[in-house]
């Protein structure tokens, strides 16, 4: 038998939750329900999807390969629902966005609020995820729109432009570069500093820019593998460094009593957008929360 798409939505929800429980819930099914679904999509496919064991569920290196895919269907399957119900009633409908985790925190909760305030036909769903996941989920179609920078050379994607968002240093108030006043990129070089992990696209666009000007700033080698924003900024607060980070984190550094400088010489900035896929219309209901979030952010 081939795979029906319930299989699929299991197995997407279960991939994602981590347990069956949380997926049960999640698709408003039972554990043995959803449990049957997995067994019957493993036994169409002819493959073994997560390994079980007592109190642990782990996707084999197959599920991991399939996730993407059955994403993909899925996703193509609720649009092409979701379309034809918004064809009769552009009120209903719903939007996936993926954004870092400080966006995700400090930006669009609030935004998602306003919007729903007079749309509330349209369920907005939320994902934190790092600069780079969120690009892969707007290309695979897991969301419909995606906030952050729009790499570079990559044509798959088009963003609109909403902010720029510069970088900055984070760090205590006594230490000296806070009472300093002006502060250029060149005086943090026999600083320890924190910042995003290899391969981040904030760290990389950085390291690009000051490349330009030739000023090259090393990380501190016990922390370049720091991936979270909230794990940066308690790195500092306990004194560990100055972080190098982005203006969205003003307001959490701000509320722990940490100060931030922006560097000048040069100064430097990302554009915020929201991305979506070039090939691909946005539904009704994903362009109405862009245009929302376009003229809120104006």
């Amino acid at each position: 038998m081939e795979p029906t798409l319930k299989q699929l939505r299991a197995f997407v929800a279960v991939a994602e939750s981590g347990q069956f429980t949380r997926a049960a819930e999640r698709l408003g099914l039972s554990q043995s329900a959803t449990s049957t679904l997995i067994n019957q999509l493993e036994g169409n496919l002819g493959l073994r999807l997560f390994d079980r064991h007592t109190r642990l569920l782990r996707m084999t290196q197959a599920g991991e390969e399939a996730l993407s895919i059955a994403r993909q269907a899925v996703g193509d399957i609720d649009r092409l629902i979701e379309n034809a119900q918004e064809l009769n009633i552009l009120s209903r409908g719903r939007v996936g966005i993926a954004s870092g985790t400080l966006q995700a925190a400090l930006l669009l909760p609030r935004l998602i609020r306003s919007f729903g305030e007079n749309h509330s036909g349209i369920d907005i769903s939320l994902h934190d995820v790092s600069e780079r996941v969120m690009i892969d989920m707007v290309k695979n179609g897991s969301v419909d729109l995606g906030l952050g920078t729009v790499p570079d050379g990559d044509s798959e994607v088009v963003g609109t432009r909403l902010a720029a968002d510069a970088f900055l240093v984070v760090m205590r108030p006594e230490h000296p570069l806070a009472k300093a006043g002006a502060l250029r990129w060149k005086d943090l070089a026999e600083e320890t500093l924190i910042g995003p992990q290899r391969g981040n696209p904030i760290r990389e666009r950085l390291q690009a820019e000051l490349a330009r000007v030739g000023i090259e700033l090393k990380l501190h080698r016990s922390f370049q593998d720091v991936s979270l924003p909230l794990t940066i900024i308690g790195m500092v607060d306990a004194g560990l460094g100055v972080a190098i980070m982005t203006s969205t984190v003003i307001p959490l550094a701000r509320s722990m009593g940490l100060v931030t400088v922006t560097p000048s010489d040069p100064l430097i900035a990302r554009d915020i957008s929201l991305i979506h896929r070039s090939d691909r219309s946005l539904s009704p209901a994903a362009r109405k929360f862009r245009d929302f979030v376009l003229r809120a952010m104006k």
